[in-house]
């Protein structure tokens, strides 16, 4: 019985409250819980089509794989997230736990703090200044085709690498997206069910547009990259590509009990989310790949940003429209997942001195001067940020799998683990620091870091994810045997 959903009662609910704990830290009750296969199912479609993505595939065109071998490495990569997303997400559908609750039980709750702080703030605040900088480069185009000189303001003047128009456009949409951020990103919710639909309708029409300019599909399918990797195993290629796929999933993929914790059942979240991204990624593998292809035909170019195939349109009003859908799509994402964990965690890491909205300022801040616009200066550059983002989250998420499903068996105890503060907890399996998971945590980071250091350690660092995952997953169950010996 013990991979039931588990009911908590009102009266341990009362006890956790009498403890300390807000509403926000406590399990949810299954009657409180309003997520269901088709809530789960649309949870992630909208996200897949974001400009970040589309760069991503723009790199793969380069790895040296034909246009239809993309298509399916994107759809085994879909399989994987979905399997990553599923499997850490059960503990928060069966025990109804947020993601810092679950870290917890992982890693005790002073052991918590660096894992939640590499999600929460260094891949959160990374990921949110990278949205920032694609999104501003749509609304760059957007605002040029409105008003024509704004595009040569300051001529060929540069600041920090980036150009006046671009800096403008920039702290513009940056600006917009801390606003949001200070607002908790709930007007976002009022929209969502519009957006949905509308990214799959100009996504759609952009698909089409595509093979018509291409001469139809057999050119996209046959079409060969000038200058592509040849000498990379085509086997590596698959791996580099599902390793990128997972890195973009990182972050949302470590703190998925925040989103199952509202699941109706396990059984409805895994259905639900398993479904959501192999139809989603499905899609978005075709259109992605006949878009950039397509586009790089009709205008005689190599082309890996999508952007800049939108602003080649002749119709203004069509440019407008995918532009918007783009800045929505960013906005939507971005506040949720970026900049609001971002603000909490700085919250929990520094309570006395830091409140939400100093967190969102402090984290909008550093997305700031980190200049994310470094981050896309070619096609190899997001290569670089998704390896780093899957170095930092990758051994989180084995340390966390290993230790659900082969320490703790899938059980959790709650009364334990929402420990009386007032109280002697010497004893609290969950007290202080889980020594094994924080070793696992850390020698897997910098092994999966290792070959940014040692050229001949580079292929671990060309596949950080999966490296970080599998060296944490294993380091931490021998660590954890030799500990329980002990």
């Amino acid at each position: 019985m013990e991979n039931q959903d588990y009911q908590i009662t009102e009266e341990e609910l009362q006890r956790y409250r009498e403890r300390g704990y807000s509403e926000d830290l406590l399990p949810k009750s299954l009657s409180k819980r309003m997520m269901g296969k088709m809530n789960y199912f649309t949870l992630w479609m909208g996200s897949v089509h974001n400009i970040p993505n589309y760069t991503a595939v723009g790199g793969f065109l380069f790895l040296g794989l034909s246009p239809i071998n993309i298509m399916l490495a994107l759809v085994i990569s879909a399989l994987a997230v979905a399997l990553f997303m599923t499997f850490n997400g059960r503990a928060g559908s069966k025990y109804g736990i947020p993601f810092a609750i679950h870290l917890r039980s992982t890693y005790g709750d002073i052991g918590a703090k660096l894992p939640g702080f590499l999600r929460g703030c260094v891949a959160a605040i990374a990921w949110f200044g990278l949205q920032n900088y694609t999104g501003s480069l749509a609304l760059l185009i957007l605002i040029g085709k409105i008003w024509h000189g704004f595009l040569t303001l300051g001529g060929d003047t540069m600041i920090l690498g980036i150009s006046i128009p671009g800096l403008i456009a920039f702290t513009i949409f940056w600006a917009i997206n801390m606003l949001i951020g200070f607002g908790g990103g709930k007007i976002l919710n009022k929209f969502t069910a519009i957006l949905s639909p509308l990214i799959y309708i100009v996504f759609g029409g952009m698909a089409i547009w595509a093979i018509r300019a291409a001469g139809g599909l057999g050119p996209i399918l046959s079409y060969d990259v000038t200058g592509a990797a040849h000498n990379i195993s085509p086997v590596f290629v698959y791996f580099m590509i599902i390793n990128s796929v997972l890195a973009v999933w990182a972050a949302p993929g470590a703190s998925v009990s925040d989103f199952t914790q509202n699941a109706k059942s396990t059984r409805d979240q895994t259905i639900g989310q398993t479904a959501s991204f192999l139809v989603g990624y499905g899609i978005f593998a075709f259109s992605s790949v006949v878009i950039l292809i397509g586009g790089s035909i009709r205008y005689g170019i190599q082309e890996w940003n999508i952007l800049n195939i939108v602003d080649r349109w002749d119709n203004s009003f069509a440019i407008i429209i995918a532009m918007l859908v783009f800045l929505l799509t960013t906005v939507s994402t971005n506040a949720t997942g970026n900049i609001i964990p971002a603000a909490y965690q700085l919250c929990a890491l520094f309570p006395k001195k830091i409140d939400y909205k100093k967190g969102v300022l402090l984290a909008s801040v550093i997305s700031f001067l980190i200049m994310p616009w470094k981050l896309m200066e070619n096609s190899a550059s997001i290569f670089i940020f998704l390896n780093t983002i899957g170095a930092v989250l990758g051994p989180v998420a084995g340390t966390m799998i290993a230790n659900y499903y082969f320490v703790q068996k899938q059980k959790i105890d709650l009364n334990q683990l929402y420990m009386d503060q007032k109280a002697d907890n010497s004893h609290n399996i969950y007290k202080g620091l889980n020594k094994p998971a924080y070793v696992a945590t850390i020698v897997a980071l910098i092994i999966c870091l290792s070959g940014n250091f040692i050229p001949a350690l580079k292929v671990i660092s060309d596949i950080s994810w999966i490296s970080g995952f599998v060296s944490a997953f294993v380091l931490y169950l021998a660590l954890r045997k030799l500990f329980d010996k002990k």
